[in-house]
């Protein structure tokens, strides 16, 4: 039977007296890829951000078999927790390489590290191709293909990922959600947000539709795909 790997219980969010995310509760399985769909505004980034603790929030949160809400955001890096943030959130100065090596800072196991920095050249060819080049002279869909890469340095056991198809290209798209899905065949446990509801249902087995701040529905992502609601709501039918 699946382990439940990350679980949040009425879990708050507030900027000031307006509140993003109002006391929602949903948990992800281990090797499960989840998403969180919905409107902009709804509160989906603010939950990553909450999970990834780069935001205060009220409620539990529980990664594995350790309550973490009461964490720092960089003690989870080891925990194996990682956020793909919205708008990349690249080091703009740094090269490629010099992007990819930060996301190992937190480990010492350089054999690993070497093996690893090889497989994200093979997974992603372009980051090969352009390792000695500033990350700030990169495509947006290059810089999304290098924040996913310096997430899987750490050698996470979740990834978050926040709207990786925002911007891009249709085929720079594919290319993206290609490699999710290669990672999420490895076994990755994935927690994914993004504007593209049909895309994300397609890839995950289970979905949660946020809707100013609250989830107002919660099923496998087959069911969620013929919901007449969520249809006409977020896939333009």
């Amino acid at each position: 039977m699946a382990q439940v790997l990350i679980e949040a219980t009425n879990l708050e969010v507030r900027y000031g007296g307006i509140a993003a995310v109002r006391g929602i509760s949903f948990a992800v399985e281990e090797n499960e890829v989840v998403c969180l769909i919905g409107a902009n505004g709804a509160g989906k980034t603010s939950t990553l951000k909450a999970l990834a603790r780069m935001l205060p929030s009220h409620g539990e949160i529980h990664y594995g078999s350790e309550r973490i809400d009461t964490l720092r955001g960089h003690e989870l890096i080891g925990r194996g927790l990682a956020l793909v943030p919205e708008g990349r959130g690249v080091f703009s100065r740094l090269t490629v390489a010099e992007n990819l090596a930060m996301g190992a800072y937190h480990r010492s196991d350089r054999p690993g590290i070497a093996v690893d920095l090889e497989r994200i050249y093979t997974l992603l060819p372009r980051l090969g191709e352009r390792a000695a080049q500033v990350a700030g002279t990169l495509s947006g869909g290059e810089q999304q293909m290098l924040a996913i890469g310096r997430a899987l340095m750490g050698r996470p056991r979740l990834l978050l990922l926040d709207e990786p198809s925002m911007g891009l290209a249709p085929l720079m798209v594919e290319k993206i959600f290609e490699v999710i899905r290669t990672v999420a065949a490895e076994g990755m446990t994935i927690l994914l947000v993004e504007q593209n509801a049909k895309l994300a249902l397609e890839l995950c087995s289970r979905g949660y539709v946020m809707e100013s701040g609250v989830i107002s529905v919660a099923d496998t992502a087959e069911r969620l795909l013929a919901d007449p609601r969520v249809r006409a709501a977020y896939l333009g039918e």
